[in-house]
């Protein structure tokens, strides 16, 4: 699968788990499996995954009462992805993957 991380999933939950035992939370495509969530974080952000947990997010039924009588839907699955990486290890959201980066503007340049 090409790419299955879709986003961090950034709460005060996973905060608190990122400080306290160096677990990440991110929210992946519904047909990542744990191999492809793994792959996907060695090429990304150079990192060693020690486990992931993942989880299937059911979404919300949704009702809204409107002149026409009552609207009906339900918000998407999704799937969350618990991933502890191994001692010493750190990702940054917010640089990015520095290894691709570099390399990318090297080419171009």
């Amino acid at each position: 699968m090409r790419n299955p991380i879709l986003q961090p999933w950034l709460t005060e939950k996973s905060t608190r788990l990122t400080e306290q035992q160096t677990q990440y939370t991110f929210k992946v495509k519904a047909a990542a499996t744990k191999t492809d969530i793994r792959r996907a974080l060695k090429e990304k952000f150079g990192v060693d995954v020690e486990s992931i947990r993942t989880v299937n997010c059911l979404g919300k039924a949704r009702r809204q009462y409107t002149r026409k009588g009552l609207i009906a839907g339900k918000k998407a699955d999704w799937k969350k992805a618990l991933v502890t990486l191994r001692e010493g290890q750190v990702i940054d959201y917010y640089s990015g993957s520095t290894d691709q980066g570099e390399e990318k503007k090297s080419k171009k340049g």
